[in-house]
């Protein structure tokens, strides 16, 4: 029999019982994006027992996460690990009879279907929009529930999607909404927002992976001035979406418009670059060319290129670079272009 004697006062709760805890044993969650709510969620999940978690997550940890990335640390930080490795070494001290499985990469339209298909609950841990109806063109696809989830200022919110029972993420937001918006790095973000989204995320799919009942509103909560604003989302379903209603996955779609290979990132001035074909990087090679033009530092995971104090390139080893300094895309496909290249 099982030693289930680590969730015993999970157990005695009677809305999870022991055969909660068996089906939570059982079950696999992927959370895409392993930043401030992501990290919260998957600590909690992976201390509640669920069986199998993948996190994926395009970034590395950086010293401005920490006041807020719970699962991170200073180590982390001067060792530049990605916030998928990082996370993974310290659930796994949390908890070692679960798998958690780090997955570095950037989610797109490319890899979204192989990397979270199969799954029994979706996590968004995400910071931006396109992601966000990527992850549900998937969840409509294949009929997986997901907990959307967003933080910023002192403000958050976030709803439970279940595709075929409630409308669906594109029903509630029709539009990709133009621009970045109020992000992080613009108006800020308070840690508590984030710990309690970040929370009621886990319990909703905690209760999605039992079976319980869960939330049917987008909820909405202020803590700087205390205010609640729960809006009943049942009867938000569009008859005309695109995605839930006519199978139409516009963000699977490779000749779609709303696709992009460079996008803006949250927390500070990085743009990403990524490449829709699959190619893998010889870090050790465009590391010898790299030292010829600044300071190279780096892992296995990989490479860390400062050609200037206000610029710094960093190149993962699927191909994917995020260059810190700069939101102006064009600017950053000068810098690709100058140092790193094809």
């Amino acid at each position: 029999m099982d030693d289930l004697g680590r969730y015993s006062r999970q157990i005695l709760f009677s809305g999870i019982g022991e055969e909660g805890q068996r089906r939570l044993l059982k079950s696999k969650v992927a959370i895409v994006g392993v930043g401030a709510l992501g990290t919260v969620c998957a600590n909690h999940l992976v201390r509640s027992g669920v069986g199998y978690i993948r996190l994926i997550d395009r970034d590395v940890v950086d010293l401005s996460n920490l006041q807020r990335q719970s699962l991170f640390n200073e180590e982390d930080v001067n060792l530049n690990l990605p916030k998928a490795v990082a996370a993974q070494k310290r659930l796994k001290t949390i908890n070692s009879t679960v798998t958690v499985d780090a997955v570095i990469t950037d989610l797109n339209l490319d890899n979204a279907e192989e990397l979270l298909a199969g799954f029994d609950c979706l996590v968004d841990g995400t910071d931006n929009f396109m992601t966000r109806y990527l992850i549900n063109d998937v969840a409509v696809k294949y009929g997986i529930p997901w907990v959307h989830g967003a933080a910023v200022s002192s403000r958050g919110m976030f709803a439970v999607i279940k595709p075929g029972k409630t409308p669906c993420y594109r029903c509630l937001f029709p539009e990709v909404p133009a621009g970045r918006g109020e992000t992080c790095d613009t108006i800020g973000v308070l840690s508590p927002i984030t710990d309690i989204i970040g929370s009621f995320q886990a319990m909703e799919a905690i209760k999605l992976l039992i079976g319980a009942s869960t939330s049917s509103n987008l909820e909405q909560i202020d803590i700087w001035d205390t205010s609640f604003f729960s809006m009943d989302i049942t009867e938000g379903k569009n008859p005309q979406c695109p995605s839930c209603v006519n199978h139409q996955f516009d963000f699977l779609n490779r000749s779609s418009a709303l696709q992009e290979t460079y996008s803006s990132l949250c927390g500070r001035d990085t743009v990403q670059i990524y490449f829709r074909e699959k190619r893998e990087r010889d870090l050790k090679k465009l590391s010898e060319h790299l030292k010829k033009n600044g300071k190279v530092t780096g892992n296995q995971f990989l490479l860390r290129f400062s050609p200037n104090p206000e610029t710094t390139i960093v190149v993962f080893k699927d191909g994917r670079v995020l260059i810190h300094g700069t939101n102006d895309v064009v600017k950053a496909k000068s810098l690709y272009s100058k140092y790193i290249g094809n």
